[in-house]
This record gives C-alpha cells, structure tokens and sequence, in this order.
C-alpha cells in the first residue's frame, strides 16, 4: 500500500529468523555450528523493531528487544510460510483457550476457568493475559497463597504493566487489596511504579493498600506523591479530603497536606483542569482508579 490520499504505509510486523555462528567444542574437536532463531517483530512508530523470541510452541513469548532498523534489516530475513503454518494457528489456539477462560471466570466457574487458564500458561507459560486471570481466579476463590506464586511470576514480567492489559492490571490490584493482601498490593504497585514513575494513580492505588493497613501516615505520603505529579487529580484530592474530614491526617503531616491543598487551588485559578478539579469533603473512596 502506498502513502496516498492519507493512506498510511504498512509497517514491518511478522516473523524473521536470523542465524547465529557458535563455535562448539575445544582445541581440535572445535566446529562451527549455525543456530536459526525465530522472532516476532513489529516495526515501532519511531521506527526501529521491536522483537519477541518465538518459545519451543511457535508462540511468541519471553522479553522483548528493540534495535535499528538497520540492524534488523541486516540480520534478519522474513519467514511468512513458518508464520502462517506454524505461528498463527498456535496465536489463535491460546487465544481461544484465554477466551473461553475469561467467560468461564466472569460465570464464576472457577475451576473451569482455572483449567481453561492452565492450558494456556503450558503453551506460553509467561502470557500476561493468562497469568493474570490465573491470578484473579485463586483470589476470587479465596486461594491467597496460589494468587501470591501468580503475583510473583507478573511483578517479573515487565509487559504485566503496560497500557494494553490495564484493565486486567486493575483487577489483579483490586482483588489483592480486597483479599487483605495490603503488603502483596504494595509490592505489586511498587513494581508498576519502577516502569512508570509519573503515573499519579498508582499513588491512588497504593494508597489504598496503606489505609487497608491501618497506615495513615504513608497513605498520605503516596497521595501527596501522586498529587505532586498531577496537583488537580480529581480522586486522589478526594481521597485526602475524605482522610481529613476522617481525622486521618496526623499534626506532623498537616503542613504537608495544606500546602498540597493550596496548590492545587492556585492550580484550579489558572484554569489548567476546569471544573474536575473540585474535591468533595467526605467523598468515598471505593471507586478504583484506572492505571
């Protein structure tokens, strides 16, 4: 397709091997070997490639790279026959047995769900959307010691926080606080916080967690850290006036949390969030905050 009328050119995106020569052996038993590796690789909008290994399933699975595009059009070579043969029937596979998990979970079928899960996680045991709703399923069910193995297994994989699984994300953070979980849940969000440090609603979130523990003081310190971030956002204002109207806040903490407020205000006169920027004295705190 070429860029015209608006059209917007095709990037890169599919499966490319390269080969990589190891020597194997020593002294006069050494030999050369070549070694085929498999990739899924997907063009970026700055224009280098991002690239996923392929596991012993065809899936594409593990940690991600980015390189060149020079790089990558040096050293790999297109493969669309391994993709379409072996690649795409195993993609749709797992993603069908992740879908009938999901509607399995959502029908609190659990034990179904939890089967429909595990036949994914053996066809790519780091799938974030399968770990997570693994996860979700034991926490639901009350099994807080199998959603702790889960929660260790997604604070290592990076891809657990990005945009596109906010939502499951979420969930998986709710349901560890609501469970009594609070030291899991602020590991877990101390872990999202390491990947994204400006997210000013992961303060909301761990704060939370610190209040579900009856720690006042540093649930004060993640909403003023997140305001810090974005002085005039609407529900972590709310929270610190609900905290206030509670008699939560401590003397010591009391300056801190004035000078917050005043700031926002002075941010709310310059007109840089509108009308969003009201807090309401007393208001809930039951409603999540999205990632």
């Amino acid at each position: 397709m070429s860029e015209q009328h608006g059209e917007k050119k095709p990037g890169i995106e599919g499966v490319f091997s390269n080969q990589e020569v190891r020597k194997v052996g020593t002294g006069t038993t050494t030999r050369k070997t070549i070694q085929k590796s498999y990739w899924y690789a997907v063009e970026q909008p700055e224009g280098d490639i991002e690239l996923q290994p392929l596991n012993v399933n065809y899936v594409p699975s593990g940690p991600k790279k980015r390189i060149s595009m020079e790089d990558f059009l040096q050293a790999f070579s297109p493969e669309p026959e391994f993709y379409l043969s072996n690649v795409l029937p195993k993609v749709k596979e797992i993603n069908k047995t992740i879908a009938r998990a999901d509607r399995h979970r959502k029908n609190k079928e659990y034990f179904s769900a939890e089967m429909e899960y595990g036949n994914a996680l053996r066809v790519d045991e780091d799938n974030i959307r399968a770990n997570f709703g693994l996860g979700i399923t034991y926490l639901e069910r009350g099994e807080n010691s199998k959603a702790e193995d889960i929660l260790g297994r997604l604070v290592k994989l990076d891809g657990a926080f990005e945009a596109e699984h906010k939502h499951l994300f979420n969930d998986f953070g709710i349901n560890l606080r609501k469970n009594g979980m609070y030291d899991q849940s602020i590991a877990y969000y101390s872990r999202a916080l390491e990947l994204s440090t400006h997210d000013e609603n992961l303060y909301y979130n761990m704060a939370r967690a610190y209040l579900g523990k009856k720690d006042a003081d540093s649930a004060l310190d993640c909403q003023l850290k997140g305001l810090e971030i974005n002085p005039l956002q609407e529900t972590l204002l709310k929270f610190l006036m609900w905290m206030m109207a509670k008699g939560l806040v401590s003397e010591a903490k009391k300056p801190a949390v004035l000078a917050m407020l005043q700031k926002a205000r002075a941010a709310q006169a310059q007109g840089s969030a509108g009308a969003n920027a009201a807090p309401a004295p007393g208001a809930g705190t039951e409603e999540e905050s999205t990632q």
